[in-house]
């Protein structure tokens, strides 16, 4: 096996990241702080720091006092380096969002859609379109466009699979870098959410957590030791399609049985209907939601013990010491309906890791995916220590006979 040396560039490169990272994750530090949290001599940070600011990438923000001493510059990641767009690709509709590098919402774009691949893609790119105009930025400030999408999703190439939806292999990372000059990066839609939940909502802090959307689809993202669990085939977190009841009701997928087919929006929808014999519509799920009629609490607390079982399995399967149920469906039912969820999943999961996994609700807003897939980027930025450094000019290699005729 072929073996790489690490040169200075490299440790470089890592020392960047390192301090990069924790001032994006961490917020405004000083240069005593990132030295204490990355194990960097404080004369490796002034220089990396240093270089950072110069580049327009790093910014100081203000002073906080010191014991006896001189206040402490703190120091930010300058949120108009440059710029991110994130969407996620919902049943009938895109959101498309811009954000700068503190996650401030700039713009937002709405741009329904009928489940095309070629109309999905066309509205991505004229979403893209839009919050860069609105925005007021230049394209070539925007660092990539992350899409969250449903299904498995090669993210090398952003082929997608999705047998709900009925996408077979759709290569929706070519059909959007053919329409854009901007980076794209697509990924799953639950493990974009799962990613801006463990950045900036209620899985912040942990190293294995498990963090759960709940929509008309059900997905999970797995995180172990702090970083995402793909699988083999980047297919792991299909948790929507793991067995709850042997040939049970049918799911979207074309099994039986699946846990989707019990808590996802539409079929939870659908038992309310026949509960409170009406016909079933897209706003009855959200307003018995705030409803005290006894029918729908009895739906609600069957769909709670489904949920809480299949909560278990993940408990039982990962022994994560965090669970965050997340999703527009899945939000507005956990904050009703979180000590159903509990007791559930205390009645199905083992005692001892059940006893060590909080259960919460996401802390994010339905803009989630979009949020999430706009990290995408950021996650190279910081990886890379900033920008990638340009590529050196070619060299020509001339023969001896071609040098002579120069």
């Amino acid at each position: 096996m072929e073996t790489r040396r690490t040169t200075v560039r490299d440790v470089r490169r890592a020392n960047r990241a390192s301090l990069l990272t924790d001032l994006f994750r961490g917020g405004m530090q000083s240069r005593q702080q990132l030295a204490a949290s990355t194990a960097l001599s404080q004369a490796s940070v002034s220089n990396l720091i240093g270089e950072m600011i110069e580049e327009g990438l790093v910014e100081e923000a203000g002073l906080v006092g010191s014991d006896g001493g001189r206040p402490r510059v703190l120091l930010r990641v300058r949120p108009g380096f440059r710029y991110v767009v994130g969407a996620d690709v919902a049943e009938t509709r895109v959101l498309v969002e811009l954000y700068d590098l503190s996650m401030s919402r700039l713009a937002a774009a709405t741009l329904e859609h009928d489940d095309d691949p070629g109309q999905v893609a066309a509205k991505l790119l004229e979403g893209l379109a839009r919050v860069v105009e609105e925005a007021g930025v230049e394209a070539k400030d925007v660092l990539g466009f992350g899409v969250g999408v449903p299904g498995v999703v090669e993210v090398d190439d952003g082929v997608v699979d999705s047998q709900s939806t009925g996408w077979d292999a759709v290569p929706l990372g070519a059909m959007l870098r053919a329409g854009t000059g901007v980076p794209v990066f697509v990924e799953n839609g639950a493990k974009t959410h799962g990613q801006a939940e463990m950045w900036f909502g209620a899985g912040r802090g942990a190293r294995h957590a498990v963090i759960i959307m709940i929509g008309t689809g059900v997905g999970a993202a797995v995180v172990m030791d702090g970083r995402s669990y793909r699988g083999a085939n980047s297919n792991a977190g299909e948790w929507g399609h793991t067995t709850l009841i042997y040939d049970g009701d049918e799911c979207r997928c074309g099994a039986r049985g699946c846990l989707e087919a019990y808590i996802g929006a539409d079929r939870i929808g659908a038992r309310l209907a026949a509960a409170l014999g009406v016909e079933p519509a897209p706003e009855l799920l959200p307003r018995m939601l705030a409803a005290e009629d006894p029918a729908a609490i009895e739906v609600f607390v069957q769909t709670a013990g489904y949920l809480g079982a299949g909560i278990a399995d993940l408990i039982n399967l990962f022994s994560p010491e965090r669970i965050v149920v997340g999703g527009e469906t899945g939000t507005a039912f956990a904050a009703r309906f979180l000590p159903e969820i509990r007791r559930a999943a205390a009645r199905h999961a083992l005692r001892r890791p059940y006893a060590a996994t909080s259960i919460d609700v996401c802390q994010l807003g339905p803009d989630a995916v979009a949020m999430g897939a706009a990290t995408l980027p950021v996650a190279r930025l910081l990886a890379d220590g900033g920008l990638p450094e340009p590529p050196a000019e070619p060299v020509l290699a001339f023969t001896p006979r071609q040098r002579a005729r120069r």
